[in-house]
């Protein structure tokens, strides 16, 4: 599988590179996945304070946005009252008035990333971090709406979301984030879904997965913070889980090709990965995925609209 892989804001190609560097290595040292590397086209400089926290320079952001507080909804969200579901606390920011925005800047943005996808023949999938999710995630629920109305084959089999948020999906003149208690499913193929328990935006990664399909999304807590996780035992647990999730996919991918072959037509990616095919537990050992936090720790369930078992959070694995 290749990946085509979306850095967060204030980010880049190469130093994302360096960010899922120890993640992408030991992926491609398994012969499971390669990587290509995108970043947006908006050059930006960093919020006052945090100059030499996002690397070196030239940074991008997918979107061209005004000029403010990059970090006050950082801020905010430690005062937002707890039990909120995921969707509520996101509604929290919706400000008063509308806002003007260009939103030909984000369209730009959208079929950018399909140039690129479309420009390499091999991109399968789809990996994100942060703003970089949200776009990946976008992508896949764009895609999935123009083959619902048009037709056209989807080239996204899977996607990995790190810190990940609701996909922004058309509406008339603009666009709108896609939240599960309005909205439903926006995304019905496989995703895996990586976030910290104690990373203060969990809600948003709670609410992308609620978005998407649950009998084909997965959740693995690294139990850290708003980051992607580096550390050898979190990449050791992440490449076993994916390395099931990634040959399952291959196979339904194989099959739906000899189908096709055969004349018996080609399946929805939901299709050809059958859910019943899957089991949830935690690790062999009942232990985390991280020391710094636990499926009980993360108070999920609470935050989940669609009541996410605690237990169930940790690891897939495949039967």
């Amino acid at each position: 599988m290749r990946f085509l892989c979306l850095p967060g804001a204030y980010g880049s190609a190469k130093n994302f590179g360096v960010q899922l560097g120890p993640f992408a290595k030991h992926m491609e040292d398994r012969g499971l996945a390669t990587f290509a590397f995108t970043q947006g086209a908006h050059e930006v400089e960093p919020p006052l304070g945090w100059e030499n926290y996002f690397g070196s320079r030239p940074l991008y952001r997918f979107i061209d946005t005004v000029e403010g507080d990059a970090f006050e909804v950082v801020r905010r969200v430690r005062h937002i009252p707890r039990g909120l579901s995921p969707e509520a606390t996101l509604r929290l920011f919706k400000p008063d008035k509308p806002i003007e925005f260009n939103w030909q800047t984000f369209r730009d943005a959208l079929d950018r990333v399909f140039k690129t996808i479309d420009d390499d023949p091999e991109i399968d999938g789809l990996i994100g971090y942060s703003e970089g999710a949200m776009m990946a995630a976008s992508i896949c629920a764009e895609e999935n709406r123009r083959w619902e109305e048009t037709g056209i084959p989807r080239r996204i089999k899977f996607a990995i979301f790190f810190a990940g948020s609701p996909p922004l999906v058309a509406d008339g003149d603009g666009f709108i984030a896609k939240l599960a208690d309005e909205h439903g499913t926006a995304i019905d193929i496989p995703t895996f879904h990586v976030f910290g328990s104690n990373d203060p935006l969990v809600y948003s990664s709670v609410a992308l997965y609620n978005a998407c399909s649950q009998e084909l999304a997965q959740l693995y807590d690294h139990g850290l913070g708003h980051l992607v996780p580096r550390d050898a035992d979190n990449v050791e647990q992440l490449g076993d889980t994916l390395s099931d999730v990634i040959t399952r996919i291959n196979k339904a991918q194989d099959a739906g090709r000899d189908d096709k072959v055969s004349g018996s037509g080609t399946p929805s990616p939901a299709a050809e990965f059958a859910a019943d095919e899957y089991t949830t537990g935690s690790s062999a050992d009942g232990s985390t995925a991280s020391s710094t936090g636990s499926p009980a720790e993360s108070d999920l369930e609470s935050r989940s609209s669609l009541g996410t078992e605690s237990e169930g959070i940790i690891k897939i694995q495949v039967a």
